[in-house]
């Protein structure tokens, strides 16, 4: 009898597992500056709140505006050059008298302004892709914390800024590998009440401090709290 009792707490026991976890964002991101560059604006007024299409960050683009704009003008010059010299030679081409030296000479120079062409279209778009960077926008992310302020001098790698992704919460579990597999099967109860909440991800490999355990994820849509401690249980 006692046996029997003993195996039906331990079966229950087993079945009705309970498990804690944190409540987190779907996502986390430290955001960190790409250029080197002088803060221009910081947006400390969004600190603590949703993103709306705003600008979080800005460093002085002015002299990368300024380089962009010349570029853009002395590839106008390279390409007036390059009609120029390539009208040129193909008149020097129907030549008979000009010597095979004479048109080699005026094709390298069409080649060089060509060469010169491609490497002005490479300097535009990485001063494009400079001033882009300079200039850190956040659609709807949540903004947990600004590093910087107004005034500061930031290097590549510096952190600016820390968001969140608010769309789902994310909850991480470690369960005993060969409870795993059944999970699958099981209704998902948080703080003791059924939910319609899928397992996401389980992780097939043992996580290094939990050795005999796999990491499992579940994904929490609508959340109103994050933070908090929640139940999960697995029935």
């Amino acid at each position: 009898m006692k046996i029997v009792i003993l195996c039906f707490i331990l079966i229950n026991t087993v079945f009705a597992a309970e498990y804690y976890a944190k409540l987190e964002p779907i996502e986390s991101y430290k955001v960190k500056a790409a250029v080197a560059g002088k803060v221009v604006f910081s947006n400390s007024k969004i600190e603590g709140f949703k993103a709306n299409n705003t600008t979080i960050i800005e460093l002085d683009s002015k002299v990368n505006q300024m380089d962009l704009q010349q570029s853009r003008n002395k590839l106008k010059f390279i390409n007036d050059m390059i009609e120029i010299e390539t009208n040129n030679y193909n008149r020097l081409k129907k030549v008979s008298s000009k010597s095979a030296f004479e048109k080699d000479t005026q094709k390298l120079k069409v080649i060089t302004l060509k060469s010169s062409k491609a490497d002005m279209l490479i300097n535009i778009e990485n001063l494009k892709d400079t001033i882009k960077n300079k200039k850190l926008i956040e659609k709807s992310n949540y903004i947990s914390m600004i590093s910087v302020k107004k005034g500061d001098y930031v290097t590549p790698g510096t952190l600016l800024y820390e968001a969140k992704d608010l769309s789902k919460g994310k909850l991480e579990i470690f369960v005993p590998i060969a409870e795993t597999e059944k999970l699958r099967e099981k209704d998902v109860y948080l703080d003791g009440i059924k939910s319609d909440i899928k397992i996401n991800k389980i992780f097939n490999i043992a996580d290094s401090q939990n050795i005999s355990s796999y990491k499992v994820e579940l994904l929490v849509p609508n959340v109103k709290t994050f933070s908090r401690l929640v139940k999960i249980e697995f029935k």
